[in-house]
C-alpha cells in the first residue's frame, strides 16, 4: 500500500517562503512522478509541480513558475517543494501525489494513482 506523508505547511505573509516535503513509502514502481496538487475553498484541485524520479524532468503550473522549485529530497522516495514569493492566491490544501512512470508529467490529476492527506498553506497579511 502506497503512503504519502506531507509536512511543512503553515502560515506566512505575502512575499514569504515555505518548504513542503513529501515522503513516499510502499512504492514498488522503478520509475514514477512525485508532485503536488492544491485545492482552495470553492475551487477545483489543480496541479502545482511534479518531478519524474526516473529522469529528473520537472513541470510546473504557469502560476508558480519562477517562484516554486521542486527537487528530490535527501531520503529515498522523497521530494521538496520550495515556495518563494508566496501570494494570497497560493493559499490552499497541498497534496502530495504519485503517478506511475512519466504519466504524471502533464500534471493531470487523472494520471495520479495516490494522494496524501494534505498540508495547509495559508498566505495572508
Amino acid at each position: 500500500q502506497v503512503q504519502l506523508i506531507e509536512s511543512g505547511g503553515g502560515s506566512v505573509q505575502p512575499g514569504g517562503s515555505l518548504t513542503l516535503s513529501c515522503v513516499a513509502s510502499g512504492v514498488t514502481w522503478n520509475t514514477y512522478c512525485l508532485g503536488y496538487f492544491r485545492q482552495a475553498p470553492g475551487k477545483e484541485r489543480e496541479g502545482v509541480a511534479t518531478i519524474y524520479i526516473g529522469g529528473r524532468s520537472t513541470n510546473y503550473a504557469d502560476s508558480v513558475k519562477d517562484r516554486f522549485t521542486i527537487s528530490r529530497g535527501d531520503a529515498a522516495n522523497s521530494i521538496n517543494l520550495q515556495m518563494n514569493n508566496l501570494k494570497p492566491e497560493d493559499t490552499g490544501l497541498y497534496y502530495c501525489a504519485i503517478a506511475r512512470d512519466q504519466y504524471g508529467l502533464g500534471l493531470e490529476s487523472d494520471e495520479y494513482n495516490f494522494l496524501g492527506r494534505g498540508t495547509q498553506v495559508t498566505v495572508s497579511s
